[in-house]
């Protein structure tokens, strides 16, 4: 569907010959732009609540840069993970107000800045070898219109660290924990609070961590009910669902 085909659509409401909610209805299914080597998606913001967002590993910087022009040319903002400095270079000719944020590894085009989540999502790494798949998670919260804190650094090993920020956990909604070696995080912090936590194994670890394995087995089998698991290293699909919780 392209412009004129949305003209006309909205011409019918106008007319009284189709109602808002069916037309609604009718936007949320709408095509994709075909670019040749992607196909993308403008209106998942309609059906799911949240625009596409642009995984950049594997993608040239041209291929980076096109998509995320066109994503940009519809306005909200965008979101590129896993981008590299020579993609942000690329994107960066046709999209000026595009920023790169080279810990979380992400490019970055905020328009709005409205909080659509009802509290506050926590974001804590275990240690600081963590931080990149933090970052990642709490950018990705924030784009997505969330308060986030962070609370770095405060892993098992010296679990007075963590205590020391039982206030601010407590009164989160959402928490995110992001954990390597032995992943005993996450069950620690579930058995803190009363809100879920999503826990968020990092490949961080000596050779038996086997890049991630064990922390995502040790937080499977965590003893607190609270705590739901993703990938190895999946920082943004960890700041998604929390994203999606908060706004319940």
């Amino acid at each position: 569907m392209n412009r004129e085909s949305i003209r006309k659509l909205f011409v019918q409401v106008r007319a009284g010959k189709l109602s808002p909610d069916e037309a609604v209805e009718r936007l949320r299914h709408l095509p994709f732009e075909d670019l040749g080597f992607a196909k993308v998606d403008h209106h998942r913001a309609l059906r799911a609540g949240m625009p596409e967002v642009v995984f950049g590993a594997g993608k040239t910087p041209a291929q980076l840069s096109s998509i995320f022009k066109r994503l940009a040319e519809h306005g909200g903002n965008v979101l590129a993970t896993r981008a590299t400095p020579e993609q942000f270079s690329a994107v960066r000719k046709s999209v000026r107000q595009a920023k790169y944020d080279p810990v979380a590894r992400t490019i970055l085009l905020y328009r709005e800045h409205k909080h659509y989540g009802k509290g506050l999502i926590t974001v804590v790494s275990a240690g600081t070898s963590d931080i990149p798949v933090a970052e990642e998670a709490a950018v990705t919260a924030d784009i997505m219109g969330n308060a986030v804190t962070r609370i770095f650094d405060v892993g098992v090993a010296g679990i007075h660290r963590l205590l020391a920020h039982a206030p601010v956990i407590g009164r989160s909604r959402v928490v995110i924990v992001c954990a390597g070696m032995e992943g005993a995080l996450p069950s620690v912090v579930g058995g803190l609070v009363g809100i879920p936590v999503i826990a968020v194994p990092t490949s961080i670890g000596y050779g038996a961590a086997f890049r991630g394995l064990a922390a995502l087995l040790g937080m499977m089998n965590s003893c607190a009910s609270n705590v739901t698991v993703v990938n190895i290293d999946n920082g943004f699909g960890a700041g998604y669902v929390a994203s999606l919780i908060n706004r319940l």
